[in-house]
């Protein structure tokens, strides 16, 4: 047996992702389809694979030339696309004297190939179509001997027919039913023949003139089997989810079976990232979804995976990651419940019992840095390698004037008023930083509570920088609110735990994080802005006053007024002025 991959297609439906990816190139579990239907060919006893191409063909062809199968696979590229049946003329050099395979590469499906060929080799006829029932697609109308009947042209498999219809899936019409195609076929040489040369033509067209020839084509009906064609994204999101959550269970679950997978939407954060609680009646699972991927660069999946693997390799305490495909997003792990640190504190009248918590979670914290730091690849960060004096601008300077100050505030203040007050800030908040792994977002929503024990969430955005930041980030919590007294209790802590260890000189440290406090509360500001002006997410605009209040401690607690044009904006802001 040989084979045709039909890949040549534009990937219309599937914009903008397609724009850098062509569609045999999506990933299943870190697999690309194109890889996978070769290997079930393989399986099948292919002996030698063409493969047609047209969009991207160049990344498919560096792909292939990147793998070794234990079978011939070949491209031929296609210049202007020739249709499905142009393109099993335009291999008619490769094909010999046997029936061979045409199947899409858009499609997932558990059909055995293997008994499709056999199938056709058992009958006389010039070609065999393998039909699914998927209301979406039924086009095809099938006798009940199992000979294709018809196909019906009043809609295409773009557009979803209507679900009204008298003629809809697995309707009868006189002893007959429609079905799918499923992009898998057997065809006789024979057929090369009835295809018109160097043209752009369908296949189906073919079709069509046999069955006016009174010639019949057969169909091949496999029961209780999964397809989907992939041609949209949310079809390729359950795809993935399909295929993806009952290997989910079993990696986290040893020897659990298969049973039916309940989804369940989870409150989402301050990202556009969707989550959902997955539960089979025996388990649960947390799965993330952080959309598909638009470009070659690092994207947020990607750290996510790479940081998280790399911080559980240390011990630090995260959510155990079970199965990963950073192409479509889905990311699998450990179910933590539903207490987060902001619940727990909110629910204990007991400083002690506060400051006790945060002790234990301090001392992960200092394990978070250190050990975090250790063996960090700075390529796995998704926005920047570091946390700089640039970022510290940019991503919360900046941030806080025109998020908050101007579009959430509605004041007449540019970033240029500023700048010079920034840049000082910046150079300060990075004078005396002890350097290891920071999170970047350290507060009480992403630590998880769960059997008395904590876990940090949320790393995507980790890089190197200051282990002050996170400190500040910590303590400073709008979300928690920690008196004065709890901060000071925890800053004299953490000093003490660091000096031995680090070296720590602590007029040094807590210099430096007097500045971090202040630059994470200008993001805190920004991102709170942003997030209820445009985003709509308006939960977060009841932490603003506590967030202008800490920040405009810390600025008057400088021994001299060292940023006097932001203090005044923040005291008027904070209605002192």
């Amino acid at each position: 047996m040989k084979a045709l991959i039909l890949a040549a297609g534009l990937g219309t439906r599937l914009r903008p992702y397609t724009e850098n990816t062509p569609k045999p190139l999506f990933t299943l579990g870190g697999r690309p389809l194109l890889d996978i239907i070769i290997s079930r060919l393989i399986d099948a006893g292919c002996k030698a694979i063409v493969i047609n191409t047209h969009h991207l063909y160049q990344k498919i062809n560096l792909y292939l030339t990147g793998q070794n199968y234990s079978i011939p696979v070949f491209t031929r590229h296609e210049p202007v696309i020739l249709g499905t049946g142009g393109a099993i003329k335009n291999v008619a050099d490769f094909w010999n004297d046997r029936p061979f395979m045409v199947i899409n590469s858009d499609i997932f499906t558990d059909i055995d190939l293997k008994k499709v060929y056999e199938f056709h080799l058992n009958h006389r006829h010039p070609a065999t179509l393998v039909l699914h029932d998927d209301p979406a697609f039924n086009t095809v109308t099938v006798d009940s001997k199992g000979f294709v009947q018809s196909f019906d042209d009043r809609f295409s498999p773009h557009t979803a027919p209507d679900p009204h219809s008298h003629q809809t899936a697995s309707s009868k019409i006189e002893n007959a039913e429609k079905l799918t195609f499923t992009g898998i076929q057997v065809l006789n040489p024979e057929i090369l023949e009835m295809i018109p040369d160097n043209v752009f033509s369908s296949i189906i067209d073919t079709y069509k003139n046999i069955l006016s020839q009174k010639k019949k084509i057969c169909a091949f009906i496999p029961k209780e089997s999964y397809w989907k064609d992939l041609g949209t994204s949310e079809r390729y999101r359950q795809v993935v989810f399909d295929d993806m959550a009952p290997k989910a269970f079993k990696a986290a679950f040893p020897g659990a079976v298969n049973r039916k997978i309940v989804r369940t939407a989870l409150c989402g954060d301050g990202s556009d990232r969707k989550w959902y609680r997955l539960t089979d009646g025996i388990g649960s699972l947390v799965m993330a979804d952080h959309g598909i991927r638009r470009n070659d660069s690092t994207c947020e999946a990607d750290a996510f995976v790479s940081i998280g693997l790399h911080l559980k390799s240390k011990g630090v305490p995260i959510p155990e990651i079970y199965l990963h495909d950073t192409f479509s997003g889905h990311v699998f792990m450990e179910d933590l419940g539903d207490i987060n640190l902001q619940t727990l504190v909110k629910n204990i009248q007991n400083q002690d019992r506060i400051v006790s918590h945060y002790k234990v979670l301090i001392q992960h914290l200092g394990k978070l840095s250190v050990d975090g730091r250790k063996g960090f690849n700075p390529a796995w960060t998704y926005q920047s390698a570091a946390y700089t004096e640039d970022l510290i601008l940019e991503k919360e300077c900046r941030y806080f004037v025109d998020a908050f100050l101007k579009n959430y505030l509605g004041m007449n203040i540019n970033f240029n008023d500023l700048e010079a007050e920034f840049r000082s800030l910046a150079e300060k908040a990075l004078r005396f930083s002890i350097h290891g792994f920071m999170h970047r977002d350290m507060q009480s929503r992403n630590i998880m509570v769960k059997e008395d024990r904590f876990y940090f969430i949320d790393f995507q955005g980790g890089r190197l920088g200051p282990i002050q930041y996170d400190l500040a980030s910590l303590l400073i919590d709008p979300y928690v609110n920690l008196s004065r007294a709890v901060q000071n209790t925890l800053l004299r802590f953490c000093v003490e735990m660091f000096s031995p260890v680090l070296r720590v000189n602590p007029s040094q440290f807590l210099s430096c994080y007097r500045y971090c406090a202040v630059t994470r509360n200008l993001q805190i500001l920004g991102a709170f802005g942003f997030l209820t002006r445009i985003k709509k997410k308006t939960y977060f605009e009841k932490y603003i006053p506590d967030a202008i209040k800490t920040l405009k401690y810390h600025l008057l607690a400088f021994q001299r007024e060292e940023f006097p044009t932001l203090t005044s904006i923040v005291r008027k802001i904070g209605g002192t002025e």
